[in-house]
């Protein structure tokens, strides 16, 4: 069985990549394929996380076996199989290939082909540049400050005359429907 999994960037706006891959795989494959298809150096630490529908991070699978002493499950990209953590369409994934300042690539799982082996995985459709590997320090403060920036402009200055901000203050679920604003896949 092959999937197909599509690529996308929130840094590039019309950069795609379409992997297939044998579900058989391992996450490790899955990250040659990425590198590979995007041109970028294998000296980086990377991670995959499996993402619910709302993209929040659930599962993690590292490039190398991370001393924890927590009771969760540690996943190795090269001992897990891409069936043993991705089952079904439209599964999300992040694939976070800087980890300084977790930039990612954003995955889904967009078919399932039965029937059918992949010897190799391969890019089989590319459009736009990657977004460069690595950023520069001065970059990531500047991305830092405007973000901060932004919130400190979002939140008002009223926000910072409370005296004390509690879990009984009363809050809209509609500021919090902007930060997270659609699926990217979407148009895709």
């Amino acid at each position: 069985m092959n999937y197909k999994f599509v690529l996308l960037s929130d840094e590039v706006d019309d950069f795609r990549r379409d992997i297939l891959i044998d579900s058989d795989a391992t996450f490790f494959e899955l990250h040659e394929a990425i590198l590979e298809s995007v041109g970028y150096t294998k000296d980086q630490m990377t991670s995959f996380f499996i993402c619910d529908e709302d993209w929040n991070k659930e599962k993690e699978i590292t490039l190398v076996e991370m001393d924890t002493s927590s009771e969760e499950d540690n996943y190795v990209m090269d001992s897990v199989r891409l069936s043993d953590l991705v089952t079904e369409e439209k599964q999300k994934l992040l694939y976070i290939f800087e980890f300084l300042t977790e930039r990612s690539f954003f995955m889904e799982l967009r078919e399932i082909i039965t029937g059918k082996s992949q010897a190799k995985a391969e890019c089989v459709f590319r459009k736009g540049n990657p977004p460069v590997q690595t950023t520069e320090f001065e970059a990531v403060d500047s991305r830092l400050t405007n973000r901060i920036a932004a919130t400190n402009h979002h939140l008002g200055d009223d926000f910072y005359e409370e005296d004390e901000f509690g879990m009984d203050d009363d809050y809209d679920d509609e500021d919090f429907d902007n930060l997270n604003e659609g699926n990217p896949f979407d148009d895709y």
